[in-house]
């Protein structure tokens, strides 16, 4: 196991070298930028920033276009694939999105698919799958996964959305803090469910929501509900080789400390648990 960070992508700076600071060698690109995946001109560009911070690339987070509301409430109506109003335009950007994470020399192309129905005879399930199956195919045939971002389903929905798929692509990037935030479980769980779709990990902590409108709390690692001892000790019996990207949604100052304080966290949990040497 390896620790990463998130790397939000800007075309007029570089994304990489920023990330020398925290003394990690691996990084998630991230943009929600439709113009700029679109530039494979700027993708060589970020490319050579990759090589020139000596940073492994250990998946592109793709975004998409239009409204979306990162709760359980407002949320199934307008993130990732499931909205019909939005689904025919997010499938062609997504695979836009393929294109540049296959330029960047990314290993997959990650995102949130949205709150896929948990009802399998609901007709927005095989809708939503159908669409989804149209971007993973199109990753597949780049010679590159597809990875679902975890939390606004729920663990068994996702594991039967990965069965009937049925494509060699696919893929789970869990992250720790989503379930917990969008109160549908908790990522050890998930872990029992999902455990060997797992490719990466988003290193976040967070809160159960307190009402039914709004998302739970993301606070600092190792402040809020996630066992990470737990997730440790279970990724070494998984023999997970992925990496544990470090993710903190605020910025300035303090994000560097939280990002920093979680990196060191994670080495003294990553040092207790590791398996002995034969």
């Amino acid at each position: 196991m390896e620790i990463g960070v998130l790397a939000p992508l800007r075309k007029n700076r570089d994304s990489f070298a920023p990330l020398l600071q925290y003394g990690v060698k691996a990084a998630q690109a991230l943009s929600w930028d439709m113009e700029l995946i679109r530039d494979l001109e700027y993708a060589e560009t970020v490319k050579q920033q990759i090589a020139d911070a000596g940073i492994r690339l250990a998946g592109f987070w793709g975004g998409y276009s239009g409204r979306i509301v990162w709760n359980s409430f407002g949320g199934p109506n307008t993130c990732g694939l499931v909205p019909r109003d939005l689904r025919e335009r997010r499938v062609t950007e997504l695979k836009y999105g393929a294109d540049f994470a296959k330029a960047i020399g990314a290993p997959a192309l990650i995102t949130h698919c949205g709150f896929i129905p948990e009802n399998p005879m609901d007709p927005l399930y095989p809708e939503t799958l159908n669409a989804i199956y149209d971007v993973a195919k199109h990753c597949h045939a780049l010679g590159i996964g597809f990875w679902f971002e975890s939390g606004q389903e729920t663990p068994l929905t996702l594991l039967r959305t990965i069965e009937d798929l049925a494509l060699p692509n696919l893929g789970v990037n869990l992250d720790t803090a989503n379930l917990i935030l969008y109160g549908r479980g908790n990522p050890v769980d998930a872990l029992w469910v999902l455990g060997k779709y797992v490719r990466n990990l988003h290193i976040k902590d967070g809160v159960f929501p307190t009402n039914g409108h709004e998302l739970g709390k993301e606070v600092p690692v190792g402040k809020g509900r996630v066992d990470f001892e737990q997730i440790i000790k279970m990724l070494y019996g998984l023999e997970f080789t992925g990496e544990l990207t470090i993710e903190r949604e605020i910025s300035g100052e303090q994000q560097i400390k939280d990002i920093l304080n979680a990196k060191t966290y994670l080495e003294q949990l990553l040092q207790k648990y590791a398996p002995a040497a034969e």
